[in-house]
């Protein structure tokens, strides 16, 4: 697994890129310089350090820039609303389970510049049971027809290849799968029969058990290999890489140090040569890490960790508080222009 080190932005980037010594990352605003290889020992993971010119390899996976995703630029950081049509989700749990009120919701946070509006119908908390498919199409498909009626690339975070089905028919681009296709075996002929796109996320064990005591090598390194596996054989079953995209799953089976630690190797997983996406919004371990134990009130600790996977070039952030990852957002691209540091 190759970490990209060295990061820089603005004129440092395009004088260190001009000169040979650093290199765009996925395309995207940020070079590198530095590359961090982690390999499997023994005694654990081991990591070596070389400059990115010395390893062309490297270079390859991590450089090559991102082509669109789901129809969107991922040149530059993009948002991903949540709306989450439950009783009992963690952060807003019956705040949209009426369908006006969540119709309204999503256009409201297509307003305030979401490029993406993701709809849940099924609460995956720690500790969540599973939900009727029935009662799970019913909650999500109101809401995705008018979404779509109004021209806004829905996403739709399910794990059931009927509600997948449903959802693309009713016109939505992107599947948002918390078990990267493994829950439903024809989760990925219903993807692949489709011009949908997919977000194949990480998580160790299921919404009822992921939370008791997650063991890893390096969460970075563990999930890596296992999202790249995910990615290959999502490829062998006719889904073309281009519409994939991987989340490493922060706060799905990990505990707050595997959280930081995937944060801090974020840039990694573009070595899977999709898009990245990542969803820290409201987090537990924003809580216990801040002292903040209402989730609504965890938006600073929110925006800090964002700005942690945008210095790592993550393409697409899942939030609820649309307008504020927007603004900061809005502050971070300025700040990364060529000129922007003057």
């Amino acid at each position: 697994m190759f970490n990209p080190l060295g990061l820089l932005t603005a004129d440092a980037a395009t004088a260190a890129i001009g000169a040979g010594t650093a290199f765009p990352l996925a395309g995207g605003p940020v070079a590198f310089s530095t590359v961090e290889t982690l390999n499997p020992e023994k005694s654990g993971i081991t990591s070596a350090y070389a400059p990115a010119a010395d390893l062309p390899d490297a270079v390859s996976v991590l450089g090559a820039a991102r082509g669109p995703f789901a129809g969107l630029d991922m040149s530059r950081p993009v948002v991903m609303g949540v709306v989450n049509v439950t009783p009992d989700s963690f952060s807003d749990g019956g705040d949209f389970f009426d369908a006006e009120r969540a119709i309204d919701q999503a256009l409201r946070l297509a307003d305030e510049g979401a490029a993406i509006i993701d709809i849940g119908g099924e609460s995956t908390r720690p500790g969540a049971d599973p939900m009727p498919v029935a009662a799970e199409i019913a909650r999500v498909l109101p809401v995705v027809e008018a979404a779509v009626a109004q021209g806004i690339t829905v996403s739709v975070d399910t794990r059931r290849s009927a509600v997948m089905r449903v959802a693309i028919d009713a016109g939505a681009r992107i599947i948002n799968d918390i078990t990267a296709l493994t829950d439903d075996p024809e989760a990925a002929g219903a993807i692949a029969a489709s011009d949908a796109s997919v977000v194949l996320m990480h998580m160790q064990g299921t919404p009822e058990t992921m939370q008791f005591a997650p063991t890893y090598r390096l969460a970075s390194f563990d999930i890596f290999e296992w999202l790249g596996a995910r990615v290959d054989a999502c490829v062998a079953a006719g889904i073309p890489r281009a519409r994939i995209a991987v989340d490493p799953g922060i706060g799905f089976g990990k505990n707050d140090d595997h959280n930081m630690e995937i944060l801090q190797r974020a840039g990694a997983f573009h070595g899977t040569r999709c898009a990245v996406a990542i969803g820290v919004s409201r987090k537990s371990f924003i809580g216990r890490i801040a002292g903040v134990e209402n989730p609504k009130d965890r938006l600073p600790g929110t925006l800090a960790a964002t700005m942690l996977a945008l210095s790592r070039g993550v393409q697409i952030h899942r939030v609820h508080d649309v307008a504020a990852a927007v603004q900061a957002i809005a502050i971070w691209n300025a700040s990364t222009s060529t000129g922007g540091n003057q």
